[in-house]
């Protein structure tokens, strides 16, 4: 099999950018000529392998940043923009989102963001959306949505906050750090009968948290509060740097990254890396280890991109039981729908069919790449008779070839290709012919139509 060869323009320049080199420089320390640097910079030239050697011996990078970047994540984005209607005339062919992605990051965000605002303007006026007709109305992304694609494309990751939260960790219980730290800073924590998770006083200087809530809950909200405080430099700085549309997105942000933080206090990079290795990522022994829950572990897990010691990457969703994805991320190459729901063939939708257990499942998708996923029902309690459970399912995977690092994979038979079921990310730009549960047409395929016929769809797509 031929290697396929890394273009990586885009990425290679960000990093000249970032130690402030000039190509000339540049090139000089990779030991290639300015002209050999320019066209792989423009992605005339694959980047070769002294570079990438260079690029580790020299600056000491991780260099598969290199070929994590986010080409996969834009192609899989602008398809799914392309999937809009508006396009179904003439949509460009798949090689070309490609080498856009490639060559021109910068031009399909745009795009991306000019695609968002059409979508809205025109949900906008289907609704009589009185905001249109203001003077002063802007179209832009909602502030949930542009938080979302803001760890989106940070890989989930966040370096700075990542490594605070393990210092402040350090060795001690993590519970006791944190309540040690908010006394010191002259609070008081009660708890108490209340229907919320946690209440600040500033004014009494006083935290007041939930009795009802599980040991895990209350230590999470105990270093949400810390990172409130305490890291406050530290989140306004990030804040600046991912440059908010509003104030209300800058706010959602705010509390993501001290949610950031609290769950990278409770489960410190490092030791929770090591642990997951040595448990082969089992949530429910990782949850016991760190005092965490099952879905704060498999967040947990789907960040751990430090560069220089990375671990598996893995996708991680929570889905409602409508079937509407409430988080995502992917450190692989599977990439969620940015609207609506998931693919039904996938087992995070079979989860609530069976609370209180884990499902595995082997899953192939249309690229012919090939994960294992393991899926669980979420619920959460509203703490006393009455109160409403809110119920989700997670799923978290990885490819195929990280299985022997998964306790989920022993015993699965990993070298038949008929234990692997084909799913999709979106039936719009879904490329399967034969799928049982397709709701709508692909996008990208002709379709033809037999009043005499008719199979399991009403079409056939060619």
């Amino acid at each position: 099999m031929a290697t396929q060869k890394l273009y990586a323009g885009a990425k290679l320049r960000e990093m000249r950018q970032r130690l402030e080199l000039t190509q000339k420089d540049f090139a000089a320390k990779l030991g290639v000529s300015l002209p050999y640097l320019n066209q792989m910079e423009n992605n005339n030239r694959p980047v070769s392998t002294t570079v990438v050697l260079a690029l580790a011996q020299e600056f000491g990078m991780d260099v598969t940043e290199l070929s994590a970047g986010d080409s996969e994540r834009l192609v899989s984005d602008m398809r799914e923009a392309m999937a809009d209607p508006v396009f179904a005339e003439d949509p460009p062919p798949l090689a070309d989102l490609r080498l856009t992605a490639s060559n021109a990051p910068a031009f399909a965000r745009a795009f991306l963001t000019l695609h968002r605002a059409y979508r809205q303007t025109h949900e906008r006026l289907a609704s009589l959306d009185e905001a249109l007709g203001r003077e002063d109305s802007r179209i832009q992304a909602s502030p949930w949505e542009e938080v979302r694609d803001f760890f989106h494309y940070c890989d989930n990751y966040i370096d700075a906050v990542d490594r605070a939260a393990e210092h402040f960790a350090g060795s001690a219980d993590v519970r006791t750090a944190a309540t040690k730290a908010l006394e010191n800073a002259g609070i008081s924590i009660l708890y108490s009968d209340m229907d919320g998770l946690r209440g600040y006083n500033s004014e009494g200087r006083s935290l007041h948290l939930s009795n009802r809530a599980s040991p895990s809950t209350q230590v999470f909200q105990l270093l949400l509060q810390v990172a409130l405080l305490s890291q406050d430099k530290l989140l306004e700085a990030t804040l600046d740097f991912a440059r908010f549309q509003s104030e209300e997105a800058r706010a959602i942000a705010k509390i993501g990254l001290a949610n950031y933080f609290a769950g990278a206090a409770l489960m410190p990079y490092s030791r929770f890396l090591q642990a997951a290795q040595e448990d082969r990522h089992d949530l429910e022994r990782l949850a016991t280890r760190f005092g965490a829950s099952i879905e704060q572990v498999a967040h947990r897990l789907s960040t751990l991109q430090r560069p220089g010691a990375k671990g598996i990457p893995f996708f991680f969703v929570r889905v409602d039981q409508a079937g509407t994805i409430t988080k995502r991320h992917s450190a692989t190459r599977l990439q969620f729908a940015r609207f609506g729901g998931a693919c039904p063939l996938w087992n995070v939708h079979r989860a609530f069919e069976t609370p209180g257990h884990f499902l595995r499942q082997l899953a192939e998708t249309p690229d012919g790449v090939r994960y294992i996923s393991l899926a669980r029902d979420i619920s959460k309690s509203g703490g006393s008779f009455g109160s409403p459970v809110r119920r989700y399912a997670i799923a978290l995977g990885c490819e195929v070839r990280h299985a022997d690092a998964l306790v989920y994979a022993d015993n699965l038979d990993l070298n038949n290709d008929s234990a692997y079921e084909p799913i999709g990310i979106s039936c719009r730009i879904c490329e399967r012919t034969d799928c049982h549960q397709r709701s709508v047409p692909p996008l990208e395929r002709r379709l033809t139509i037999d009043i005499d016929q008719r199979g399991v769809l009403p079409y056939e797509v060619n």
